[in-house]
């Protein structure tokens, strides 16, 4: 799962259950948030053979912090590897109340392909909505939710909701986020036209003049005027809060340059099929962030590819990420290629991240060290007298034999005696068998000098030192969250 979904699933007891499904990946967090906030019980699923992970203990602290009553679902107790006992215990310990333990919070368990314990799971549901009692207003005004939000190209901004009380009905103005329109169409999650959606019903309704904000709560409004004026307001709040975001954040960067190094930046346009998902890819592509490389999203947007998004990218040198869009029209592409423009089109998060981040250890100019590539003990000492003294000093040369990796003529050379640094310095000559080579492997003797060095003693260790650019890693965990370690 990559979108958060809601649909009805019609129960044998003659019961209708609406399920919000959240996707489960590190990326998606904002999404398994949004879902704890609308809901009025919360599902956990967890693997009975992968235990709680990362994700679960997220999901569980989201329910929290929406005050939502949780049921857990151990799923796949079908598998030889499934340890459903091993699963209560890890829970118990993060301290959710099972009631197996003297607790509160039902466990069940089932098995999605083997359509095992689902009978069990309604009963859990139902009950729990008993005890809380659930009610929802019917009459007046609705109170709704986005749930998603896409582009149709022949329809224009779609809104999926869910309806918390009240109802919604056709030729209603409503008012959503920043955006405001007239309902045109309201269509049930079998895509057909309803005349209106009472509590608990989600739908997706057309006619707003802008793509709304998935999380963003439907007022419905008594005319136009009032409709626009609304949405001005929120507009112009929306832009000021934006300006000072930008405004801070520039100030911060101004406090910080002075310290930390420069850092190459990375400036991306990002493209998605839903609103949601565009926020989950943009906060996952700025957790690439690194001391090296700044991630840049210059420009978001719902829909495909465009031209406009090549010339935008053109401009700036942006590379162009598309999730879970179609491949743009080959009037776009031959653009991007000639304007030298990387699109990456991916629609699994996991593949999306691992291909950015490569990108971004590829691009990052790396840290120079000083890496050890050879070492050699000092077996003879020889000097060679200076012909006139007037022209040239004495030089003393350092028979060696090389113990470990390769010596390079133009390395630095590091003397060490009893472990203690003595001297460092560039290598002037490097010979064997009394001719000069540029490098001399494992095992060989060599002759060596080091400039303004004639303090060797036979026992000495010498050091062939080399710079070495090192690169970040890109890391990615178990649970699915990513991080460049420089």
């Amino acid at each position: 799962t990559q979108h958060l979904g809601a649909f009805v699933v019609g129960m044998p007891s003659g019961a209708s259950i609406t399920f919000l499904d959240t996707p489960g990946h590190a990326a998606f967090s904002a999404m398994r948030a949004r879902g704890a906030a609308v809901t009025d019980i919360v599902v956990l699923v967890v693997a009975a053979d992968d235990g709680v992970m990362p994700q679960t203990l997220e999901a569980m602290s989201h329910a929290k912090a929406a005050n939502v009553p949780i049921v857990v679902a151990i799923n796949k107790c079908d598998k030889p590897a499934a340890d459903p006992e091993r699963v209560r215990i890890q829970l118990g310990s993060e301290g959710l109340l099972l009631e197996d333990m003297g607790g509160d919070v039902q466990v069940v368990e089932v098995s999605a392909i083997g359509k095992i314990g689902l009978d069990k799971l309604e009963e859990a549901l139902l009950l729990q909505a008993e005890m809380m009692d659930l009610k929802a207003r019917v009459d007046g005004a609705a109170q709704a939710y986005v749930v998603e939000a896409r582009l149709d190209r022949g329809r224009g901004p779609l809104a999926t909701a869910i309806v918390k009380a009240g109802t919604l009905a056709c030729g209603q103005h409503v008012v959503v986020g920043a955006e405001w329109g007239r309902i045109r169409a309201i269509r049930d999650v079998l895509g057909k036209l309803a005349e209106m959606a009472g509590p608990a019903m989600p739908v997706e309704i057309e006619g707003l003049r802008g793509l709304p904000m998935a999380g963003d709560d439907i007022v419905v409004v008594g005319s136009e005027e009032r409709a626009r004026m609304l949405s001005a307001g929120r507009k112009k709040k929306l832009e000021k809060d934006r300006l000072r975001k930008i405004n801070e954040e520039r100030i911060e960067t101004e406090e910080t340059s002075e310290e930390a190094p420069e850092r190459v930046e990375m400036p991306m346009i990002v493209k998605a099929d839903m609103q949601g998902t565009v926020q989950a890819v943009t906060d996952a592509l700025k957790s690439l962030n690194s001391s090296q490389v700044l991630v840049n999203i210059v420009h978001v947007g719902v829909g495909p590819i465009s031209h406009s998004d090549v010339d935008l990218a053109h401009a700036c040198g942006a590379y162009i990420v598309g999730f879970n869009v179609r491949s743009p029209p080959s009037s776009v592409t031959l653009a991007a290629n000639r304007a030298n423009l990387k699109i990456c089109l991916h629609r699994v998060i996991y593949h999306l991240l691992e291909d950015i981040g490569n990108m971004i250890v590829e691009k990052a100019p790396g840290t120079m060290e000083i890496q050890v590539a050879g070492e050699a003990q000092v077996l003879n000492i020889f000097e060679i007298k200076g012909r006139s003294k007037s022209k040239e000093e004495d030089v003393k040369i350092a028979g060696c034999r090389i113990t470990d990796g390769h010596f390079t003529k133009s390395s630095t050379m590091r003397l060490l005696r009893s472990g203690e640094v003595m001297y460092e310095g560039l290598c002037l000559s490097l010979k064997r068998e009394k001719q000069d080579v540029e490098t001399v492997g494992k095992g060989n003797e060599c002759g060596l000098v080091i400039q303004n060095c004639d303090d060797f003693r036979v026992g000495d260790v010498i050091q062939c030192l080399e710079p070495v650019n090192r690169k970040p890693k890109f890391v990615s965990s178990e649970s699915g969250s990513v991080r460049i370690e420089c």
